[in-house]
């Protein structure tokens, strides 16, 4: 800081600013430097991890940082293949294999301009399932919160919402169903095929830890 007299305090006892432990009196101009440098108390502001360009057949996270929750959001993104299902698979292992078997579990809703509402559901499947459903070169535009990804004592869920162009929406919760430290997400299609353009962003939700 410029100033001789910092966040109310003169002299040379000035206190040291740290996140949870901000101490003083601080005007605009003082709490924008501390957010700058990552020292102002704020819970619940996003913290952007990583943004990437969607144009291969599976776009990988492997760097989630220390978050309790996580949000990702899905911009745009495309696939060359007709009725593709947009699809989410956790790892243990940073990212080296990604969890199959049947632990993950589901409740979706979808509805259609055309095709009415309905439901899909599981108790016992090898990824999260149906969180968007486009032909080819339709957009997908939604989001996913991630919960519980780094704490080995309790299972992880996502909630999630997707629009696609002006055709479907869908929106559920599932939930990975084995209490272990979750490292990494992959995003892919149930087609096996390419996503052809769009981007998609990891963040995390700063929280009191």
């Amino acid at each position: 800081m410029s100033k001789s007299n910092k966040y109310g305090y003169s002299g040379v006892d000035i206190p040291t600013q740290a996140f949870q432990a901000n101490v003083g009196k601080f005007d605009p101009a003082e709490i924008n430097e501390l957010v700058q440098e990552d020292k102002w108390t704020q819970y619940g502001q996003l913290e952007l991890i990583e943004t990437q360009t969607a144009n291969s057949s599976a776009v990988d996270f492997d760097s989630l940082g220390s978050y309790n929750v996580h949000f990702l959001t899905y911009t745009n993104l495309t696939t060359g293949t007709n009725s593709d299902y947009t699809q989410i698979r956790l790892s243990n292992d940073g990212g080296t294999s990604f969890e199959g078997g049947t632990a993950y579990q589901r409740g979706v809703q979808y509805g259609g301009t055309n095709a009415g509402f309905g439901a899909t559901q599981s108790t016992g499947t090898d990824r999260f399932r149906s969180l968007a459903f486009a032909n080819a070169g339709t957009p997908m535009n939604g989001y996913v919160y991630f919960y519980n990804l780094g704490d080995s004592t309790k299972y992880s869920f996502i909630t999630h919402q997707s629009a696609i162009g002006t055709t479907y929406m869908y929106y559920g919760g599932q939930i990975y169903t084995v209490s272990e430290t979750n490292n990494a997400i992959r995003v892919l299609n149930n087609s096996g095929g390419s996503f052809t353009d769009g981007s998609i962003s990891l963040y995390g939700i700063k929280a009191y830890s």
